[in-house]
């Protein structure tokens, strides 16, 4: 399951990321902080997700 998990992470990393990154730019947040500010709660947010998910098809 561990593998699945990695797998879903690396695609849900990169969604979740670039969500976060778009909702920051939106409400006007266009400099480099909270850009990357945005990505690291985005990543963070990925982590419980893909293991869930994992869970859900293993």
């Amino acid at each position: 399951m561990t593998r699945l998990a990695l797998v879903i992470f690396s695609i849900a990393s990169v969604t979740f990321m670039g969500m976060a990154i778009v909702v920051a730019l939106v409400i006007g947040q266009d400099t480099l902080v909270p850009i990357v500010t945005a990505a690291a709660i985005g990543l963070v947010l990925s982590l419980p997700a893909s293991w869930l998910v994992a869970r859900q098809i293993a």
